[in-house]
């Protein structure tokens, strides 16, 4: 069985982050999903859905470091129920997602890249931009720089 969610959108508010008793983070934000379509009238309309998402531990602490509302993210994660009493003692019920991964989608200030303001995971390597034609007429014809061992008359698909 599969429960995965995986969702593009914008925050609705800054994500409140904070640290449990057992040193835990959480941190909470809303995401705004939307698609437009032609109604009957073939008049264009837009249809918004808004999603709780929790974050724990690093991704807690990545939302609470890269992302602030308005920010444009990629979540995936997985779909929880839970119910709760509300301060007045009223049973209620939420929907949300717990993230699994974050990812800011915001555009960054190519002057502001480096290693300080974006880190790589250890052991992770930096990806050449997409869409740069000198690097693909690299990778495609096996530049050992390129860091490909793609030759020449092979297939250029990365599968």
């Amino acid at each position: 069985m599969i429960n995965k969610v995986t969702l593009i959108g914008h925050l609705g508010r800054d994500p409140e982050t904070r640290t449990l008793e057992s040193g835990a983070k959480v941190s909470t934000f809303t995401l705004a999903t939307s698609e437009s379509y032609k109604d009957k009238n073939d008049q264009w309309q837009s249809l918004t859905e808004w999603h709780n998402i929790v974050a724990w531990r690093y991704q807690a602490e990545k939302a609470e470091r890269e992302l602030k509302k308005g920010s444009l993210a990629y979540v995936e994660g997985k779909i929880t129920h839970r119910k709760y009493n509300d301060k007045d003692g009223v049973e209620r019920s939420i929907t949300e997602i717990v993230a699994a991964q974050i990812i800011s989608l915001d555009r960054k200030d190519p002057q502001s890249r480096n290693m300080e303001n974006n880190p790589l995971a250890p052991g992770q390597q930096a990806m050449p931009p997409l869409g740069n034609p000198v690097i693909h007429e690299e990778l495609k014809h096996g530049n050992p720089s390129a860091g490909s061992s793609i030759t020449e008359g092979e297939d250029d698909l990365p599968f």
